[in-house]
């Protein structure tokens, strides 16, 4: 696979050159919203090509599973930005709930003419979106995939603490003047906090590009009501909810170090699945997408190929 020239000596690609060659980015108007999506075409396509749609977690955009879909270069991949953020606008009228998600996730696929056979990938809240949305539509995808997926209430627990300081922290932003608001929420010192919380790897290079990505994308969200709405809908939800609905084949991708989704937790989700498989990459905690994506993309691939369309 060709990549792209290091910046510097010491620092690696992280993305490739087919990455780009295999890009096009589109929007799609939805209920007079306009929602920015990205296709990643299979470098060749085979018997084993499938159609997976992304759906992304809090805070992020369709940048975070990059380094996934680099890695599955045999595989057509199309990652959206969810409304309210990256380039998407928010709702215009609806609450941005799990409900209103999971119907968006449906009225995408219906624009872009997806059929049953897609493969639906949910990373983190987006875990929340994509179980939800099955358990709506039974019949829409197949199979289901969650990356780091949120298995258990966010408000009970031992982090449910930090889940409760987090809920005021976003509830104060969005009651300040809107400058001092925004400030608090695109504050870089809180963001790179959060990213140095969550990174596991001690490969400074990769780090350093993880931190990169969140101050480049965690502040690309449409407005702070939809952002407090969107992050009462992640603390409010999680993938047990609705797991004894999920009728089809699902793959649980759990980080051995995740403090967010923690290992227990999955252990749990896996046995109330009716047709589950867990598995865990050590040594990673709630960015499998930035750290592990080659052990992802690995288990994804071998999932597919023992569920095919």
């Amino acid at each position: 696979m060709n990549t792209v020239k290091p910046t510097g000596p010491a620092v690696p690609a992280y993305l490739s050159a087919d990455l780009e060659a295999r890009t096009t980015a589109s929007a799609v108007t939805l209920d007079g919203a306009n929602i920015a999506y990205w296709t990643y075409e299979p470098l060749e396509a085979t018997a084993e090509t499938r159609t997976i749609l992304v759906v992304h977690g809090f805070r992020g955009d369709h940048h975070g599973l990059l380094r996934v879909a680099d890695q599955l270069p045999e595989m057509r991949i199309i990652m959206p930005d969810l409304p309210g953020f990256g380039s998407s606008d928010a709702f215009r009228q609806d609450q941005h709930s799990v409900e209103r998600y999971s119907r968006f996730v449906a009225d995408f696929m219906a624009a872009l003419d997806l059929r049953p056979d897609t493969v639906l990938l949910g990373h983190s809240f987006g875990s929340i979106v994509a179980a939800h949305f099955v358990a709506g539509y039974p019949a829409a995808v197949h199979p289901l995939i969650l990356v780091n997926p949120i298995a258990a209430p966010a408000l009970e627990g031992p982090k449910g603490v930090m889940t409760r300081l987090a809920v005021l922290y976003y509830r104060l932003a969005a009651r300040l003047p809107r400058t001092l608001g925004l400030a608090l929420l695109r504050n870089r010192l809180i963001v790179r906090v959060m990213s140095e919380t969550m990174a596991k790897t001690r490969d400074r290079n990769l780090r350093g590009f993880i931190h990169g990505q969140h101050h480049a994308y965690f502040s690309s969200f449409a407005d702070r009501d939809s952002l407090l709405e969107s992050f009462t809908a992640s603390v409010s939800h999680h993938v047990a909810e609705v797991a004894g609905e999920l009728k089809l084949p699902v793959l649980l991708i759990a980080g051995e170090k995740d403090e967010i989704a923690t290992l227990p937790d999955q252990h749990r989700l896996v046995a109330l699945l009716p047709d589950g498989d867990l598995k865990v990459i050590p040594g990673v905690g709630h960015l499998i997408h930035y750290e592990t994506p080659e052990p992802a993309a690995g288990h994804i691939r071998s999932f597919l190929k023992d569920h095919p369309a």
